[in-house]
């Protein structure tokens, strides 16, 4: 359980670090870079709720309040990226 519960933690704090250091660089192509993998490390953090609920570490509530949530974010980061690219 806690090596499931670090690697959580490590995903969800990757996410907006990794849109904070994209952010950071000198040009829309770097940030997209940071958002696509801040993407990544959202999918990365599905799964491992997936598996928390497959192991009933999490009940079907809080599995299914967890991954709506992760949903949005998703969403948002990839209309997010499609403004950038539109722009460039």
């Amino acid at each position: 359980m806690f090596a499931l519960t670090s690697q959580i933690r490590r995903s969800s704090v990757s996410i907006p670090s990794n849109i904070a250091e994209g952010f950071g660089r000198d040009s829309s192509k770097e940030y997209l870079r940071f958002l696509n993998i801040a993407i990544g490390s959202l999918f990365e953090l599905q799964t491992q709720i997936e598996i928390a609920k497959n192991i009933d570490y999490l009940n079907e509530d809080e599995f299914t309040t967890l991954y709506e949530d992760s949903r949005e974010i998703e969403r948002m980061l990839v209309s997010f990226i499609n403004k950038i690219k539109e722009r460039d």
